[in-house]
């Protein structure tokens, strides 16, 4: 139904499979999926392929990575987010650490060469030696790429209810900003470079399908709740509730979700927001004044040492 989204001469160069856990698919899945897009859309020039997966899912099921490869996949998204087993339970996730440290072995002997984790800090009971612990095995892993977010609480999840109920509370800014510049600094001895204020990766393993949002690339989604952006001033998106997005499709119908056309003054502070996410900051056109930025010659960036602070930092140059 949505084949004609992009444009003429516009050609896709990543595929994600995420924004949830693919890995539960059955393996047969795999398949079906790729085939699926392949007869929608030309896959002729695509250069990244990543799929997320959950390590407990690597490490117990013989036919998933076969099915990852089979379709082409080349780049895997492990969600690791803690060696310390305490934590992982805590999280409610279902692996532990060994079952992660398997997990991504048997990636390496699959023969997946370009292999992300993520990991989460900044949240009650973390303490320091505990995420130096965390960042030595995760560097002692050598994967091509890390991700490391702060954790935050969403609207409606369990830890908000923990909140509401005052058994949970955020640790102070100091301890975030403390753990946040350990893993800078031990990325960086480890040869990693941070290209986004949450990403980093070994030289030339940067996210291709991540860094074509943050310069504003066009894309699609397809599934419940995936977004879509035209590349200029258009953003959709499906139903998140998966009854009406089946519902729909069953009926032969495009699941009615819901879009806004962004004005000059969006655009703008989109370019600002995105692009002083990153390390290579924004062209010199878009902001009068730099503040705290630094000159790299042709654009504006923040310096590295106040990413932690970047969103207060961007909310200066906003319209």
């Amino acid at each position: 139904m949505r084949r004609d989204f992009f444009k003429e001469g516009q050609t896709i160069k990543t595929i994600y499979f995420g924004g949830g856990t693919p890995s539960l698919l059955p393996d047969e899945a795999f398949p079906h999926l790729r085939d699926a897009l392949a007869a929608a859309f030309d896959l002729s020039e695509v250069e990244e392929f990543t799929v997320e997966v959950n390590p407990e899912d690597v490490a117990s099921r013989s036919g998933l990575l076969p099915a990852l490869k089979s379709i082409g996949a080349n780049r895997i998204s492990m969600g690791v987010q803690s060696f310390c087993d305490r934590h992982l339970k805590w999280m409610n996730r279902r692996h532990s650490a060994a079952t992660a440290i398997q997990a991504f072995e048997k990636l390496r002997e699959s023969g997946f060469d370009n292999i992300s984790i993520d990991l989460i800090f900044g949240f009650p009971g973390l303490t320091d030696a505990q995420w130096r612990d965390t960042l030595q095995q995760a560097v002692a892993l050598h994967p091509e790429h890390i991700s490391a977010y702060q954790m935050s609480i969403d609207a409606d999840s369990m830890l908000a209810e923990l909140v509401a109920a005052e058994q949970y509370s955020e640790p102070e800014d100091e301890t975030c900003a403390r753990q946040y510049a350990m893993l800078q600094q031990a990325l960086e001895a480890a040869g990693y470079e941070q290209y986004e204020i949450s990403n980093f990766c070994l030289p030339g393993r940067h996210s291709r399908h991540n860094s074509a949002y943050w310069v504003r690339e066009p894309y699609i989604g397809l599934g419940a709740a995936a977004h879509s952006f035209n590349g200029t001033d258009i953003r959709s998106w499906n139903p998140s509730s998966i009854e009406e997005y089946c519902s729909a499709l069953e009926a032969g119908k495009l699941p009615a979700g819901g879009s806004e056309t962004l004005n000059e003054r969006d655009v703008y502070n989109e370019k600002i927001m995105l692009g002083l996410r990153t390390a290579k900051g924004v062209e010199k056109s878009l902001i009068e004044r730099p503040g705290i930025l630094q000159d790299t010659g042709d654009a504006y960036r923040i310096p590295r040492d106040k990413f932690f602070i970047c969103d207060s930092v961007i909310e200066d140059f906003l319209r």
